[in-house]
């Protein structure tokens, strides 16, 4: 009887011990993870992979447009290449353009970040959800805080990008296919598409001169279809950034400090400055010709996509009604980088558009 008494007790703690054990993180046992983060892709969706030549396990690249209300996974390909696999509408975003600056703001974030599997949450209240990595190194050199920026399920949002479940069920899966074979993942999170007729409806607006700071790193992603490498300095991003000729020190940026010099890969500049100067010639011309600038805000919180309208009526409201927007970004001030022939040049930061 003793004997039995024992037993018991001992896989009634067993059993205790089971229960208060956390569920892992992406990354750790599968087999501890909720079915839904486990999912293999839709049929139809594998089959496009194949038909792109994109390996199950390359790596991703995620693009946000907040005016446009989507979300693009672009995917690597056999050439190592980035492709276009899949454009999401978004079904609920908050807040209004402009960047995230502090926590209770409501606002999306709008930047370059890194996704590692630590911020995969299987386990979300939102059915599932993927942390943008808010902030970052340049929003905590411009004093910017907030937390838990997600991209998630459920379509509620409060500085979040919200999708259906059934969409983040599959985005969440490509996510977790790509850091299968990479450590991470770029997301790039935009006010909008960056073209030259929406800077110019948008050339009032304060946050411009972080909207074109934007541009620098969309272009060279948009010229080249390669993720762009992201750096900070001088509180500011800088972009497939290398060591001048000849330099034997490697490169070290400080978010808050002085840029070190440094150059861009020649064949990333010069795709590049091709895609600036016609973009350039077109801004000027709609400044020429005088088009509607667009309001500085919105006075709505957030939006959808136009798909989602008539499934979920009501959920956009008037921002009044939620917080007064009044804020706006300081000055930043140009960066110097070295060019290829040795010289000092910071046109490139300082004179775009």
């Amino acid at each position: 009887m003793i004997r039995a008494t024992a037993v018991r007790a001992l896989v009634l703690t067993a059993a205790l011990a089971a229960a208060l054990t956390p569920v892992r993180c992406f990354g750790d046992d599968s087999k501890q993870l909720p079915t839904k983060a486990t999912k293999e892709l839709p049929r139809e969706l594998l089959s496009q992979l194949r038909k792109k030549k994109m390996p199950k396990h390359s790596p991703i690249l995620v693009r946000i447009f907040k005016e446009e209300a989507e979300l693009e996974v672009w995917k690597q390909d056999t050439t190592g290449h980035f492709q276009i696999l899949k454009i999401y509408p978004i079904c609920r975003w908050s807040g209004d353009l402009g960047p995230k600056l502090h926590e209770g703001d409501r606002q999306a974030p709008e930047g370059f970040y890194t996704v590692t599997p630590e911020l995969m949450n299987p386990n979300s209240n939102y059915y599932l959800a993927i942390n943008t990595g808010f902030p970052n190194s340049f929003d905590k050199a411009n004093d910017r805080n907030g937390s838990l920026l997600m991209i998630h399920g459920d379509c509620s949002s409060s500085g979040c990008y919200a999708m259906t479940d059934e969409q983040i069920s599959e985005i969440y899966s490509l996510a977790r296919n790509s850091l299968a074979g990479r450590p991470s993942f770029q997301v790039q999170a935009y006010p909008f598409r960056l073209t030259p007729a929406n800077l110019a409806r948008h050339r009032i607006h304060p946050q411009l001169d972080f909207w074109k700071m934007l541009k620098i790193g969309n272009d060279h992603f948009e010229a080249t279809h390669l993720e762009p490498k992201v750096d900070v300095c001088n509180r500011r991003y800088v972009f497939d950034a290398q060591p001048p000729p000849n330099s034997r020190t490697p490169l070290v940026f400080d978010p808050t400090g002085k840029c070190p010099a440094f150059v861009v890969n020649p064949k990333i500049a010069r795709l590049t400055r091709e895609k600036q100067r016609t973009d350039e010639v077109e801004y000027a011309q709609l400044l020429e010709d005088n088009v509607p600038a667009a309001p500085i805000y919105s006075g709505l919180d957030g939006g959808m996509n136009a798909v989602f309208l008539a499934r979920f009526p009501g959920t956009v409201i008037p921002l009044a009604k939620v917080m007064p927007y009044a804020s706006h970004l300081p000055q930043l001030p140009p960066i110097s980088w070295v060019d290829n022939d040795g010289s000092l040049a910071s046109k490139w930061f300082g004179t775009l558009f």
